[in-house]
């Protein structure tokens, strides 16, 4: 008889830890519907209208084939306003020059975190009217890390892929890609704003899909991590491309500094020919927006008075 009551006792624990689990959930999503209303209150966006309005494919669970939930993106694009308006005090230009239906942002990358991508993201939703929801490619190795592997796929980011960036654009999508990869994000700070190798790949998928390539130059995020060496051996050890040493980081500075972010998008850029031509004919168009890149990355340099104002 004891050895059964004890088997039973699980079973009579359950409800109340349910209860708690559900009452914990409630209290969560109260909390984040609070911050959605102050940061609309803050910012003086209509966020919950603007996610509204994006259109994305649903499948019979009400989240898209990537598994982009929707609520999860309007706590997210809550949190992303206060920083794109109050931290960073983002100035936006061109984002009305991004076109309608699918398109492809490319932009410089860097920063050591992918605040960029947040921002430009961010820019999309807020500075666009419409607003466009963009999709990024994330790298492969965040697939394997805890919590983040869960949480990407809700926020609307997708595994780098050329069969995932495929079906993203037949679908009509925005999506950014950071052709620097992770040579951009983890440089050092010596090297700020010098444009690493580009990849071929978003130009045979442009010229594939006929997809239309927005170059997008960021300011201001270069300085917010600012990394002095990259140590490979414990990148190799930890499965990472790379691991900055960011002094910031050793004295517990985890926020980034409160740079000034400038992006500024161009006029789109249109390319044909065969996507399977050999890659010196393919590098030809993608120095083509390496260059454009780095034009507007000078002439914001050129054009900003300080990092942090």
């Amino acid at each position: 008889m004891f050895s059964r009551a004890r088997r039973s006792l699980p079973a009579l624990r359950r409800p109340k830890a349910l209860g708690w689990s559900l009452l914990g959930k409630a209290m969560g999503r109260a909390a984040a519907e609070s911050a959605v209303r102050l940061a609309e209150e803050v910012v003086g966006e209509d966020i919950t209208r603007r996610m509204r309005e994006v259109r994305y494919h649903r499948n019979e669970v009400g989240v898209d084939p990537f598994g982009f939930d929707p609520e999860a993106g309007r706590y997210a694009l809550a949190l992303a306003a206060m920083l794109h308006r109050l931290y960073f005090r983002t100035e936006v230009s061109g984002v009305e020059k991004i076109p309608k239906g699918r398109v492809l942002i490319i932009a410089n990358h860097s920063g050591q975190l992918p605040i960029d991508g947040l921002m430009i993201g961010t820019s999309m939703m807020l500075d666009a009217n419409p607003p466009r929801f963009p999709r990024s490619m994330v790298e492969k190795w965040t697939a394997q890390l805890p919590f983040v592997s869960a949480t990407l796929p809700k926020l609307g980011q997708v595994v780098g892929s050329p069969a995932n960036a495929r079906r993203l654009l037949e679908n009509e999508a925005a999506l950014v890609v950071f052709p620097e990869g992770a040579r951009g994000i983890s440089k050092p700070f010596k090297d700020r704003y010098q444009l690493q190798r580009f990849g071929l790949g978003f130009m045979r998928l442009a010229m594939e899909t006929g997809t239309p390539i927005v170059p997008v130059s960021v300011i201001g995020a270069e300085e917010q991590y600012p990394s002095v060496a990259d140590l490979q051996p414990i990148a190799r050890m930890l499965g990472m491309p790379a691991f900055p040493l960011v002094p910031q980081f050793l004295i517990g500075g985890l926020m980034p500094l409160p740079t000034k972010y400038r992006i500024t998008f161009s006029d789109p850029l249109h390319f044909e020919g065969d996507p399977d031509d050999d890659d010196a004919v393919i590098d030809r168009h993608v120095q083509t927006v390496k260059a454009r890149i780095e034009e507007m990355i000078t002439v914001g340099l050129e054009q900003r008075e300080h990092v942090f104002y």
